[in-house]
């Protein structure tokens, strides 16, 4: 019996290994003429949003799909939940649909995680979903399942922008299969060194607020474990103190042990307090005792939709912070 019960325990240890182990996948890449749909996963964007997205994506050769309750509006959110899962699941389960982007961020998007489930996402989910902010809580659970997602300019900016706007060619090219190369201007906080990972992140909040969730958290001890993390992280509207708070909590979680690089995006709509009269000093200050890795402040991930990079989030890339405060690099690796 001993001896079953220890082949039960290495059988099982050695699954979750596998599984640890196992690649986050990126999506095919999206060609002229593949099917991509716009839908509310969140809250209720502007009326006319997703048309004019669509118009956008119809010029760069895709056949927009607008889902049904794009514009429908329970309590401030989209749609009930039912409604919300709804579209998102009849995206997930055509096969003609290569990508999904959401109109806007907002509030809800966890609420659908638990009826969509893991097992839904891992079968379902190679595709790119497009988004950021509360959209961060979707981008999640696909690393989680196994797909790559991407944190990226949402309906609302892509509309309003020309085909040709240059973060909206960015998102195109990720899109097609691009593999981006980004750099940046130094900035004083910056911390040299080179690190190579795979970049989880997005709005700190919102993967706080589903800390714990080892089916949805990409950040849990048990999901990504083996592997190097290149965290980057942003938000909006979050008081210093509660952002110091958010970052406790991913050191008590264990996380920064195996983040090996740090971004730092843009905090935008806060103002100076407990002495601190910028977020960036606060966070200097918090990263001081991890010496040893890369930090890069100022990246262009944002609420600032003009400062907003689009990230692959699970793909593996390098950061390079050079010692002699020049130019940052991100290159995302094939």
């Amino acid at each position: 019996m001993k001896k079953t019960i220890l082949s039960l325990l290495m059988a099982g240890a050695a699954l979750a290994a596998a599984a640890q182990s196992a690649p986050v996948v990126a999506p095919e890449p999206l060609r002229v003429g593949d099917k991509v749909a716009v839908m509310s996963i969140a809250s209720t964007p502007r009326d006319s949003v997703a048309e004019r997205a669509a118009a956008v994506l119809e010029q760069w050769g895709f056949k927009p799909v607008i889902m049904p309750h794009v514009t429908a509006n329970h309590h401030g959110f989209a749609g009930t939940v039912e409604e919300r899962l709804s579209d998102l699941t009849a995206c997930l389960h055509d096969p003609e649909v290569k990508a999904i982007v959401s109109t806007r961020g907002g509030y809800g998007s966890s609420m659908l995680l638990e009826p969509l489930t893991r097992d839904t996402l891992a079968r379902y989910g190679n595709k790119w979903i497009v988004g950021y902010s509360d959209i961060t809580a979707i981008h999640s659970a696909m690393v989680c399942a196994g797909h790559q997602s991407l944190h990226a300019n949402m309906g609302g900016y892509i509309g309003s922008h020309s085909a040709t706007d240059s973060l909206n060619l960015l998102l195109r090219d990720v899109l097609m299969g691009k593999r981006p190369t980004y750099t940046v201007p130094g900035h004083e906080f910056n911390r040299p060194g080179s690190a190579t990972g795979i970049v989880v992140g997005g709005n700190m909040a919102v993967f706080s607020n589903i800390a714990g969730s080892r089916d949805f958290d990409f950040l849990d001890r048990d999901n990504l474990a083996d592997r190097d993390i290149i965290l980057f992280f942003e938000d909006v509207g979050e008081n210093i103190s509660r952002v110091s708070s958010m970052f406790t909590q991913l050191v008590v979680k264990g996380v920064m042990k195996r983040v090996k690089g740090v971004i730092v995006g843009r905090f935008t709509e806060y103002s100076p307090s407990n002495g601190y009269e910028t977020m960036e000093a606060m966070l200097r200050e918090r990263l001081a005792p991890y010496g040893d890795i890369p930090i890069c402040f100022d990246f262009p991930v944002s609420h600032d939709e003009s400062w907003n990079y689009p990230m692959i989030v699970g793909g593996t890339a390098t950061l390079a912070v050079p010692a002699d405060g020049g130019p940052v690099t991100l290159i995302y690796h094939e």
